[in-house]
């Protein structure tokens, strides 16, 4: 990737060059999405699915050729396998709303590491209210790592999904999920993997690993709001209902019954986010050509070279330093508000991450309240690391 393929990385702010450190929140868009973007609301538009004319053809075969790509970027067996969602939180509640109609049963366990993003905490709490299941916690070393052990001390008959962040938003660590895997499919446990912060960053392929259910976020992967990718095995989700009614999603009406049609169109009611799909596509092709195992290295390598420069601070504490982590450093520093330091860091020009992260029960595993998080991407240069780093040092001495 090359930052002249991000026109915000021109911006000045407060009259300093843009240094962006949040796309853990959210990535930056390349020129080539903005421009995709555009063409299709220019050249291309038009419904899906519904129109014999010209550009209702023309959007129809833009939207499928961009679920291919995402089958092809995930290795999934069947194209119909992915769903098209609003993003990540969209798919777990699709899930829990859909899978937990027939699949549970009272007393039944969803295990969930207790670092996890609320969008993989309070749908499978709701659903743990509507059916009397139980949503179990399970613990993390002080790197944000999950314990296997616990895992499998804390496993049961009653054990039916876990459900995790392959990379956590928080404290970055990688999780282990080949051996939570295969530990799982001994006792029969389906695995719902959050891939929001990998799949912008790291080669994943869901039948190599066998994942059940797996979601990420449009955004978060330099593509465009609004869009993100639910993944099922197709005997999951041909089992399971859909969740909303509505146009497309039908084969039959009558006032007597209704037939849905088959995967993937049963849980894409009503006219679909058509643009941002083929936008989507369009930030895939870039992920591809930009080569995911070239993104990995050039990441590891910032973040390695970002920990070196944060931990020269004697008053800085790093939340999680795992051996195997993404591109993210979650911070304090002692006697400087988070929300003073991001404050003085703008006004530098430079954007980074305050506050909860909404994990508020791992903020309580770890004793902290608010943190300031740095996140990286092939944009990002060790030059802007040491701009950050210079500033920070800075601001803490003017705040001490």
């Amino acid at each position: 990737m090359l930052r002249s393929d991000f026109p915000m990385l021109q911006k000045k702010v407060y009259g300093h060059p843009l240094i962006y450190l949040d796309s853990a929140a959210t990535a930056l868009k390349p020129l080539v999405v903005i421009e995709t973007l555009s063409s299709f609301y220019k050249e291309s538009y038009g419904t899906v699915h519904r129109g014999v004319y010209h550009s209702a053809k023309e959007a129809t075969e833009q939207y499928h050729a961009a679920r291919r790509k995402i089958q092809i970027f995930l290795n999934t067996k069947y194209a119909e396998e992915i769903l098209f969602t609003k993003g990540t939180t969209d798919g777990i509640n699709l899930v829990a709303l859909s899978l937990g109609e027939g699949f549970f049963q009272a007393n039944d366990e969803i295990f969930i590491p207790e670092t996890e993003h609320h969008s993989n905490i309070v749908p499978w709490q709701m659903l743990a209210a509507r059916k009397g299941i139980k949503v179990v916690p399970l613990p993390v070393d002080d790197d944000g790592v999950l314990l296997l052990e616990e895992f499998q001390k804390r496993v049961s008959t009653k054990t039916r999904l876990i459900s995790l962040a392959h990379i956590s938003n928080f404290t970055g660590a990688r999780q282990p999920i080949e051996a939570l895997i295969n530990c799982a499919r001994q006792f029969g446990i389906k695995v719902f993997l959050d891939a929001a912060q990998s799949v912008p960053h790291l080669p994943i392929d869901v039948q190599a690993l066998d994942i059940d259910f797996l979601a990420f976020s449009g955004h978060k992967a330099f593509g465009p709001t609004g869009i993100g990718v639910l993944y099922g095995k197709k005997e999951l989700l041909e089992m399971m209902p859909p969740v909303q009614g509505g146009g497309d999603m039908i084969e039959q009406v009558s006032w007597e019954k209704t037939t849905f049609q088959k995967l993937p169109l049963k849980f894409e009611a009503g006219t679909p986010m058509i643009a941002q799909a083929i936008g989507l596509g369009a930030a895939i092709d870039y992920i591809e050509q930009s080569g995911r195992e070239k993104i990995a290295a050039y990441e590891d390598m910032l973040l390695r070279y970002a920990t070196e420069r944060l931990l020269e601070i004697p008053q800085l504490r790093i939340i999680g330093q795992a051996k195997n982590k993404g591109p993210i450093i979650s911070f304090v520093v002692s006697n400087c508000h988070p929300y003073d330091l991001g404050t003085l860091l703008d006004l530098q020009g430079i954007a980074l991450r305050t506050g909860q992260l909404c994990v508020q029960p791992a903020m309580k595993r770890f004793g902290v309240k608010e943190v300031l998080r740095a996140s990286f991407a092939p944009y990002n240069t060790k030059e802007e690391i040491d701009l950050f780093t210079s500033a920070l040092k800075q601001n803490i001495a003017s705040l001490s």
